[in-house]
């Protein structure tokens, strides 16, 4: 579109209208799948990006592009997070920690590792955008195999439709599933009945729910903000920008790996804790290495990113951990929505430099330090249960006690139903 001289700005106004399509996706998709389910808002919203993408590459202007770009990003940060909600609440056990760890962040890093390799030998964007929409065809055939969420459909009072597709699973398995699955859980008034549709306001409304959801996105918007900060250091990598795009993904695969170690044997507490630590570190000691040890900033950034890379990979499964199926899709999607105004936000922090070249990565370093010490306040979910109800997650205990933020609450009985699903 010939964008130089006088058009010029239009060059990052075009990233920008990407990025805010992600932001509105990121609002909205949590509270269309929290009440609409979660199998067709991945679904709609796969076929939003497919299409939009697809349009891309016939766009007779500017302004077009960027509206049609602006729809890939909300669709695309859409499925994401509802398929990666789907999967948290169908799998269990071991097969969830290894879905949210790998399954889904590692298929990502490798196809941001072939992305280059594509773009290389088709140099041609409107070639490019064709060959990364049309694999988007291939999902179209999964809506027969990949089932509603069971614990969606429990907390909406459909109990018939939950156990028919656990009994199907049970029969794809060879397992006999018994003849009433759900018992336990009818036999509870309050969890029987369809749960009342929530929304953001649902995420504050309490002082126990509030807390977490306030830390929890102070964590999601550092994490943001330093990832960010480092990538914007990529100017002391001297390499070919294929190669440069490569490695950038090629360092998410050991972070994803040792994001799903972490999930197995950790706590996720502890492990975030850790990682916010040692980001902050990373981004305090990046800019105090002189130009003349360009191995050692380069070593320095790629640990960071690999921290900072793991801690977001982690805060997907932690964040759908802490929040119950009525309110999970929405709170990932507030979290998610935080962070990338975190990321909107850097480039601006970076112009203090300015002022005071280490500035801004001390007010970064500094904000993951204090993200650690808020993240002590979190609940801890190594090993329990996903809650099913508000009730149930009231009445996790948060980690260190303290009367600004926590307090007593009084809730009804519960009853688990992690191994029933």
């Amino acid at each position: 579109f010939d964008l130089v001289c006088s058009d010029q700005w239009k060059q990052p106004f075009t990233s920008t209208a990407c990025f805010l399509g992600i932001l509105v996706g990121s609002f909205i998709s949590g509270q269309l799948s929290d009440r609409f389910g979660r199998k067709p808002v991945f679904f709609a919203t796969m076929a939003v990006q497919t299409i939009f993408s697809f349009c891309q590459a016939f766009s007779p202007s500017w302004i077009v592009f960027i509206i049609l770009i602006f729809f890939n990003g909300l669709g695309q940060i859409s499925n994401y997070v509802s398929g990666f909600v789907l999967g948290t609440e169908i799998l269990t056990g071991d097969v969830r920690v290894i879905f949210s760890s790998m399954g889904v962040c590692l298929g990502f890093a490798i196809g941001y590792m072939i992305l280059p390799l594509i773009a290389f030998f088709l140099r041609d964007w409107k070639s490019l955008l064709l060959a990364i929409s049309l694999p988007g065809v291939l999902y179209i055939p999964l809506w027969w195999f990949i089932p509603e969420s069971p614990r969606w459909l429990l907390s909406q009072g459909r109990v018939e439709e939950a156990e028919a597709i656990v009994r199907k699973a049970a029969k794809t398995n060879r397992v006999e599933a018994p003849t009433v699955i759900f018992k336990d859980y009818s036999a509870h008034d309050d969890d029987m009945h369809p749960q009342e549709h929530l929304n953001v306001i649902s995420l504050v409304k309490t002082q126990s729910v509030r807390s977490t959801t306030v830390i929890l996105c102070l964590v999601w918007f550092s994490l943001s903000i330093g990832y960010y900060g480092l990538s914007l250091n990529t100017s002391r990598l001297h390499a070919n920008p294929y190669i440069s795009c490569f490695l950038s993904a090629a360092v998410e695969v050991p972070a994803y790996m040792s994001c799903w170690l972490a999930l197995k044997y950790f706590p996720r507490r502890l492990s975030v804790i850790f990682i916010l630590l040692l980001g902050g570190v990373s981004l305090y000691l990046i800019q105090l290495v002189p130009a003349t040890l360009s191995e050692l900033a380069v070593a320095l950034e790629m640990l960071g990113k690999l921290v900072i890379t793991n801690g977001t990979s982690l805060m997907y499964a932690y964040t759908a951990e802490l929040y119950p199926t009525v309110l999970r899709n929405t709170a990932e999607g507030v979290c998610i929505t935080v962070s990338r105004i975190g990321s909107c936000l850097a480039p601006f922090l970076l112009q203090l430099r300015e002022s005071f070249e280490y500035l801004p990565y001390i007010i970064l370093g500094t904000l993951a330090v204090v993200s650690a010490f808020a993240a002590l306040f979190l609940p801890e979910s190594f090993g329990k249960p996903l809650p099913q109800t508000i009730q149930q997650m009231q009445k996790r205990e948060g980690g260190m006690k303290c009367p600004c933020i926590t307090r007593k609450e009084h809730s009804k009985p519960v009853v688990h139903l992690e191994s029933r699903l």
